[in-house]
Protein backbone atom coordinates (compact mmCIF):
# COMPACT_ATOMS: atom_id res chain seq x y z
CA UNK A 1 0.00 0.00 0.00
CA UNK A 2 1.50 3.32 -1.08
CA UNK A 3 1.02 6.05 1.51
CA UNK A 4 1.29 9.81 1.31
CA UNK A 5 3.83 11.38 3.70
CA UNK A 6 1.09 12.52 6.11
CA UNK A 7 -0.53 9.06 6.05
CA UNK A 8 2.84 7.46 6.82
CA UNK A 9 3.28 9.93 9.68
CA UNK A 10 -0.15 9.02 11.07
CA UNK A 11 0.57 5.28 10.84
CA UNK A 12 3.94 5.66 12.58
CA UNK A 13 2.70 7.82 15.46
CA UNK A 14 -0.91 6.73 16.01
CA UNK A 15 -1.51 3.26 14.53
CA UNK A 16 -4.86 2.85 16.33
CA UNK A 17 -6.46 5.88 14.72
CA UNK A 18 -4.67 5.21 11.43
CA UNK A 19 -6.35 1.79 11.21
CA UNK A 20 -9.72 3.38 11.94
CA UNK A 21 -9.08 6.05 9.29
CA UNK A 22 -8.79 3.40 6.59
CA UNK A 23 -12.57 3.04 6.85
CA UNK A 24 -13.10 6.65 5.81
CA UNK A 25 -14.22 7.29 2.23
CA UNK A 26 -11.14 7.66 -0.01
CA UNK A 27 -11.83 11.32 -0.74
CA UNK A 28 -11.84 12.16 3.01
CA UNK A 29 -9.06 9.87 4.15
CA UNK A 30 -6.17 12.33 3.76
CA UNK A 31 -7.99 14.88 5.90
CA UNK A 32 -8.36 12.30 8.68
CA UNK A 33 -4.68 11.36 8.40
CA UNK A 34 -3.83 15.04 8.71
CA UNK A 35 -6.08 15.37 11.76
CA UNK A 36 -4.33 12.37 13.34
CA UNK A 37 -0.94 13.98 12.76
CA UNK A 38 -2.15 17.32 14.16
CA UNK A 39 -3.52 15.59 17.27
CA UNK A 40 -0.19 13.80 17.76
CA UNK A 41 1.67 17.12 17.64
CA UNK A 42 -0.65 18.57 20.27
CA UNK A 43 -0.31 15.50 22.47
CA UNK A 44 3.46 15.75 22.49
CA UNK A 45 3.54 19.50 23.21
CA UNK A 46 3.98 18.98 26.97
CA UNK A 47 5.90 15.74 26.61
CA UNK A 48 8.55 17.35 24.41
CA UNK A 49 8.75 20.60 26.38
CA UNK A 50 11.26 21.20 29.14
CA UNK A 51 8.75 23.24 31.19
CA UNK A 52 5.08 24.28 31.05
CA UNK A 53 5.73 27.66 29.42
CA UNK A 54 7.53 25.94 26.54
CA UNK A 55 4.49 23.70 26.08
CA UNK A 56 2.20 26.73 25.93
CA UNK A 57 4.47 28.25 23.29
CA UNK A 58 4.22 25.05 21.24
CA UNK A 59 0.42 25.15 21.47
CA UNK A 60 0.41 28.81 20.43
CA UNK A 61 2.53 27.87 17.40
CA UNK A 62 -0.29 25.61 16.24
CA UNK A 63 -2.87 28.33 16.86
CA UNK A 64 -0.80 30.54 14.59
CA UNK A 65 -0.82 27.81 11.92
CA UNK A 66 -4.63 27.75 12.02
CA UNK A 67 -4.87 31.54 11.91
CA UNK A 68 -2.46 31.79 8.98
CA UNK A 69 -4.41 29.24 6.96
CA UNK A 70 -7.64 31.13 7.57
CA UNK A 71 -5.97 34.40 6.61
CA UNK A 72 -4.73 32.92 3.33
CA UNK A 73 -1.08 33.22 4.29
CA UNK A 74 1.63 30.89 3.02
CA UNK A 75 1.96 27.47 4.66
CA UNK A 76 4.84 26.87 7.05
CA UNK A 77 7.54 24.41 6.06
CA UNK A 78 6.71 21.61 8.46
CA UNK A 79 5.76 18.00 7.83
CA UNK A 80 2.40 18.42 9.59
CA UNK A 81 1.73 22.16 9.35
CA UNK A 82 1.94 22.16 5.54
CA UNK A 83 -0.71 19.46 4.91
CA UNK A 84 -2.79 20.92 7.73
CA UNK A 85 -2.72 24.30 5.98
CA UNK A 86 -3.81 22.60 2.75
CA UNK A 87 -6.68 20.76 4.46
CA UNK A 88 -7.90 23.93 6.15
CA UNK A 89 -7.66 25.92 2.91
CA UNK A 90 -9.65 23.23 1.11
CA UNK A 91 -12.31 23.27 3.83
CA UNK A 92 -11.64 19.61 4.72
CA UNK A 93 -11.11 20.34 8.42
CA UNK A 94 -13.00 22.67 10.72
CA UNK A 95 -10.70 25.35 12.21
CA UNK A 96 -12.93 25.99 15.24
CA UNK A 97 -12.90 22.30 16.16
CA UNK A 98 -9.12 22.22 15.83
CA UNK A 99 -8.75 25.37 17.90
CA UNK A 100 -10.82 23.77 20.66
CA UNK A 101 -8.48 20.76 20.61
CA UNK A 102 -5.55 23.11 21.20
CA UNK A 103 -7.34 24.86 24.07
CA UNK A 104 -8.10 21.52 25.75
CA UNK A 105 -4.41 20.61 25.79
CA UNK A 106 -3.61 23.54 28.07
CA UNK A 107 -4.77 21.43 31.03
CA UNK A 108 -1.65 19.31 30.55
CA UNK A 109 0.62 22.32 31.08
CA UNK A 110 -0.52 22.89 34.68
CA UNK A 111 2.31 22.01 37.03
CA UNK A 112 -0.13 20.97 39.75
CA UNK A 113 -1.75 18.43 37.44
CA UNK A 114 -5.45 18.01 36.67
CA UNK A 115 -7.20 19.01 39.93
CA UNK A 116 -10.57 17.28 39.90
CA UNK A 117 -12.41 14.45 38.23
CA UNK A 118 -14.70 17.01 36.58
CA UNK A 119 -11.63 18.72 35.10
CA UNK A 120 -10.33 15.32 34.00
CA UNK A 121 -13.58 14.47 32.20
CA UNK A 122 -13.61 17.88 30.52
CA UNK A 123 -10.02 17.33 29.39
CA UNK A 124 -10.86 13.90 27.95
CA UNK A 125 -13.90 15.28 26.13
CA UNK A 126 -11.85 18.14 24.73
CA UNK A 127 -8.79 16.15 23.64
CA UNK A 128 -9.62 12.60 22.53
CA UNK A 129 -13.29 13.56 22.43
CA UNK A 130 -12.40 16.66 20.46
CA UNK A 131 -10.54 14.54 17.95
CA UNK A 132 -13.61 12.35 17.42
CA UNK A 133 -15.78 15.46 17.03
CA UNK A 134 -13.42 17.03 14.48
CA UNK A 135 -13.14 13.74 12.61
CA UNK A 136 -16.94 13.50 12.44
CA UNK A 137 -17.13 16.96 10.89
CA UNK A 138 -14.41 16.04 8.41
CA UNK A 139 -16.48 13.01 7.42
CA UNK A 140 -19.45 15.21 6.61
CA UNK A 141 -21.55 15.01 9.76
CA UNK A 142 -23.53 17.86 11.24
CA UNK A 143 -22.29 19.40 14.48
CA UNK A 144 -25.09 17.58 16.32
CA UNK A 145 -24.09 14.20 14.88
CA UNK A 146 -20.41 14.85 15.55
CA UNK A 147 -21.15 15.76 19.16
CA UNK A 148 -22.45 12.23 19.73
CA UNK A 149 -18.97 10.95 18.88
CA UNK A 150 -17.34 12.93 21.67
CA UNK A 151 -18.17 10.44 24.43
CA UNK A 152 -16.77 7.58 22.35
CA UNK A 153 -13.56 9.52 21.77
CA UNK A 154 -13.31 10.40 25.46
CA UNK A 155 -13.53 6.70 26.33
CA UNK A 156 -10.54 6.05 24.08
CA UNK A 157 -8.72 8.89 25.83
CA UNK A 158 -9.49 7.41 29.26
CA UNK A 159 -8.20 4.01 28.17
CA UNK A 160 -5.05 5.67 26.87
CA UNK A 161 -4.37 7.41 30.18
CA UNK A 162 -4.96 4.29 32.24
CA UNK A 163 -2.78 2.05 30.08
CA UNK A 164 -0.02 4.68 29.99
CA UNK A 165 0.41 5.47 33.70
CA UNK A 166 3.85 3.86 33.82
CA UNK A 167 4.96 5.48 30.56
CA UNK A 168 3.79 8.90 31.76
CA UNK A 169 5.57 8.38 35.10
CA UNK A 170 8.81 7.72 33.21
CA UNK A 171 8.33 11.16 31.62
CA UNK A 172 7.75 12.73 35.03
CA UNK A 173 4.03 13.18 34.36
CA UNK A 174 0.75 12.10 35.92
CA UNK A 175 -2.55 12.81 34.16
CA UNK A 176 -4.89 11.22 36.70
CA UNK A 177 -7.16 13.63 38.63
CA UNK A 178 -5.64 14.79 41.89
CA UNK A 179 -8.86 14.38 43.89
CA UNK A 180 -9.24 10.72 42.87
CA UNK A 181 -5.63 10.09 43.83
CA UNK A 182 -6.03 11.84 47.18
CA UNK A 183 -9.14 9.76 47.96
CA UNK A 184 -6.95 6.63 48.06
CA UNK A 185 -3.99 8.26 49.76
CA UNK A 186 -1.96 8.95 46.62
CA UNK A 187 -0.44 12.02 45.01
CA UNK A 188 0.85 12.84 41.54
CA UNK A 189 4.40 12.74 42.89
CA UNK A 190 3.75 9.33 44.40
CA UNK A 191 2.41 7.99 41.11
CA UNK A 192 5.50 9.22 39.30
CA UNK A 193 7.83 7.58 41.81
CA UNK A 194 5.85 4.33 42.19
CA UNK A 195 3.58 3.76 39.16
CA UNK A 196 3.01 0.09 40.01
CA UNK A 197 1.81 0.61 43.59
CA UNK A 198 -1.13 -1.67 44.49
CA UNK A 199 -3.35 1.27 45.51
CA UNK A 200 -2.75 2.91 42.13
CA UNK A 201 -3.50 -0.30 40.24
CA UNK A 202 -6.74 -0.62 42.18
CA UNK A 203 -7.70 2.97 41.37
CA UNK A 204 -6.99 2.45 37.67
CA UNK A 205 -9.11 -0.71 37.70
CA UNK A 206 -11.93 1.20 39.38
CA UNK A 207 -11.76 4.05 36.85
CA UNK A 208 -11.67 1.56 33.98
CA UNK A 209 -14.81 -0.15 35.29
CA UNK A 210 -16.51 3.25 35.53
CA UNK A 211 -15.46 3.98 31.94
CA UNK A 212 -16.96 0.71 30.77
CA UNK A 213 -20.22 1.51 32.55
CA UNK A 214 -20.33 4.94 30.88
CA UNK A 215 -19.77 3.29 27.51
CA UNK A 216 -22.76 1.00 28.05
CA UNK A 217 -25.04 4.03 28.15
CA UNK A 218 -23.30 6.07 25.44
CA UNK A 219 -25.01 6.32 22.01
CA UNK A 220 -23.43 3.68 19.75
CA UNK A 221 -25.71 3.93 16.70
CA UNK A 222 -23.09 5.57 14.50
CA UNK A 223 -23.86 6.04 10.78
CA UNK A 224 -21.50 3.98 8.65
CA UNK A 225 -20.25 7.17 6.97
CA UNK A 226 -18.83 8.25 10.36
CA UNK A 227 -17.39 4.89 11.32
CA UNK A 228 -13.75 6.02 10.95
CA UNK A 229 -14.32 8.55 13.74
CA UNK A 230 -15.97 6.02 16.06
CA UNK A 231 -13.88 2.88 15.59
CA UNK A 232 -11.22 3.69 18.25
CA UNK A 233 -13.94 3.01 20.84
CA UNK A 234 -13.63 -0.68 19.94
CA UNK A 235 -10.08 -0.60 21.29
CA UNK A 236 -11.17 1.57 24.22
CA UNK A 237 -13.64 -1.07 25.39
CA UNK A 238 -11.06 -3.84 25.08
CA UNK A 239 -8.40 -1.83 26.92
CA UNK A 240 -10.72 -0.68 29.69
CA UNK A 241 -11.80 -4.27 30.24
CA UNK A 242 -8.16 -5.35 30.55
CA UNK A 243 -7.32 -2.59 33.02
CA UNK A 244 -10.47 -3.31 35.05
CA UNK A 245 -9.32 -6.93 35.30
CA UNK A 246 -5.77 -5.95 36.27
CA UNK A 247 -4.29 -7.11 32.97
CA UNK A 248 -1.67 -5.42 30.81
CA UNK A 249 -2.64 -3.84 27.51
CA UNK A 250 -0.42 -5.32 24.77
CA UNK A 251 1.62 -2.79 22.83
CA UNK A 252 2.07 -2.91 19.94
CA UNK A 253 -1.41 -4.20 19.20
CA UNK A 254 -1.94 -7.87 18.63
CA UNK A 255 -3.93 -9.48 15.86
CA UNK A 256 -7.03 -9.75 18.05
CA UNK A 257 -7.26 -6.01 18.62
CA UNK A 258 -6.70 -5.16 14.98
CA UNK A 259 -9.24 -7.72 13.80
CA UNK A 260 -11.83 -6.38 16.25
CA UNK A 261 -11.50 -2.94 14.66
CA UNK A 262 -11.61 -4.35 11.14
CA UNK A 263 -14.65 -6.49 11.92
CA UNK A 264 -16.49 -3.52 13.44
CA UNK A 265 -15.57 -1.37 10.46
CA UNK A 266 -16.74 -3.93 7.92
CA UNK A 267 -20.08 -4.46 9.68
CA UNK A 268 -20.51 -0.80 10.59
CA UNK A 269 -21.18 -1.44 14.28
CA UNK A 270 -19.23 -0.27 17.32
Amino acid sequence: MSLSPIAAFARAHDPDRFLAALFAPPEQREAIFTLIAFNHELARAREAASHPMAALIRLQWWRDVLDEAQAGKQARRHEVAAPLHAALTAGSLDPAALGAMIDAREAETEEAGIPTEADFVAWLRGTAGGFAYAAGLALGSSAEEAEKLRALGAAYGLAGVLRSVTAHAAQGRCLLPIDRLAAVGLSAEGVISAPTAPALSALCAEMAAEGLEALRTAPRDVPKALMAAALPVVLAARDLRRVAEGKLVPMPRGVGDRMAVIWAGVWGRV
